[in-house]
């Protein structure tokens, strides 16, 4: 099966999710910060909320791809068992003793057992045998390997240019591990077997939460919080080698918690269409560059973000659809991932019911909007699109 993503609109045919399970249940007041959560969501009730969102995908005609799935089907081959056990036990906190022990624990485990430890993680109490000093001065609570709540959203992790598929490079300690499942999967899964990548994790910091495909040959990437400007030319030149992209826009966002990357602020609707947060509207620039002589870039001195944007697109304007009316309602709908909708097809997208401005703000425009739940997805701080991985989606005009 072929797989290629080329806009963010162009009809959406598969899509890569991560339902939570078991390492959303490991989140407690006392780590929930160090684990990038502001709040301790309901297991059960995220996890209806989420096969809520997938049943909607799959009521539109989305083929739903499951992390945990792929994982397991993995861990059934030697080699790649091997590595992703690897990678859990070079951690340096483990010392000689501990990590003897935990791989004993790993090797007695099938494939569904070890995909769940490689997610959800390894607590103290759950390690059938333990000695040694590291062992001993463990607190009983805490994780000989840690969980990852973040898996969630299965943006970051990965994102696909054209017929390429970038795995990322991300930045907080809490999530780094993530990306060994993801590289994993798609190089040994015989889903996508023969899939290039034009990104891997190791290189500088890139999330994929920053990433926005405006139209072919066109990506902007933001740089603030998790993506920085190293990891933006990176790409960029891989892109311009591999003939992925002819543009990249450089789209500098406040470091900030409620600004953690460029879908936080932006998503597109249409080929033409942005939701945007309007405190940022008109003061979102974009260096532009392109592909030079010699494999240097040419950089383009900073203009506003959405003029940046038609320009490199060929058309004459960015439509722009404002989160909330007013700016006390555009605020609390922007923490609440009102900008950050999903589009399955030009003018159709999902996006969060407790945003209700914002969702009226789309309709009134055009664009029809399938509203899901997320009281308890959305304390992670993301939604439909950081939930979300597209691998294959319709070439836009097909």
């Amino acid at each position: 099966m072929s797989h290629y993503v080329d806009s963010e609109v162009g009809r959406l045919g598969t899509v890569l999710l991560h339902r939570p399970g078991r390492e959303l249940a490991r989140l407690t007041p006392r780590n929930n910060d160090s684990l990038l959560f502001d709040g301790i969501p309901w297991v059960g009730r995220a996890q209806e909320e989420h096969d809520k969102f997938a049943a909607a995908l799959r009521d539109r005609g989305v083929e739903v791809l499951y992390l945990a799935d792929l994982l397991t089907d993995v861990l059934g081959t030697a080699f790649a068992r091997a590595e992703l056990t690897e990678a859990v036990l070079s951690d340096v906190r483990l010392g000689d003793t501990l990590r003897a022990e935990v791989a004993v624990h790993l090797a007695d485990l099938d494939p569904a057992g070890l995909a769940t430890v490689l997610m959800a993680g390894l607590a103290h109490e759950e390690l059938r045998t333990g000695s040694g000093l590291v062992y001993s001065l463990l607190d009983r609570h805490d994780f000989i390997i840690d969980p990852l709540p973040n898996l969630l959203f299965t943006r970051d992790s990965s994102v696909w240019v054209g017929g390429e598929v970038a795995v990322t490079s991300l930045a907080m300690p809490a999530r780094s591990r993530e990306t060994t499942l993801t590289h994993a999967i798609y190089r040994h899964h015989p889903r996508f077997a023969g899939t290039p990548l034009v990104y891997e994790p190791g290189l500088e910091h890139l999330e994929g939460g920053d990433v926005l495909l405006l139209g072919p040959g066109v990506l902007a990437v933001g740089v603030g919080e998790r993506t920085r400007p190293a990891g933006a030319e990176r790409l960029a030149r891989r892109c311009f080698a591999r003939g992925l992209a002819h543009t990249v826009l450089v789209v500098p966002i406040a470091q900030e918690r409620a600004t953690m990357h460029l879908d936080t602020v932006c998503t597109m609707v249409d080929v033409d269409a942005v939701v945007m947060y309007p405190n940022v509207a008109d003061s979102l620039e974009a260096w532009t560059v392109t592909a030079g002589e010699d494999d240097e870039l040419r950089i383009f001195p900073p203009e506003p973000f959405l003029t940046a944007a038609a320009k490199a697109l060929g058309i004459d304007t960015m439509r722009v659809i404002d989160t909330g009316l007013d700016p006390i309602t555009a605020e609390r709908e922007q923490w609440d991932d009102g900008n950050n909708t999903l589009a399955i097809a030009p003018r159709l997208c999902v996006a969060y019911e407790r945003n209700v401005e914002t969702n009226a703000q789309l309709e009134r425009a055009g664009i029809e909007v399938i509203r899901i739940s997320g009281s308890e997805l959305g304390s992670g701080r993301g939604g439909p699109r950081c939930m979300s991985a597209p691998v294959n989606r319709a070439p836009l005009g097909h």
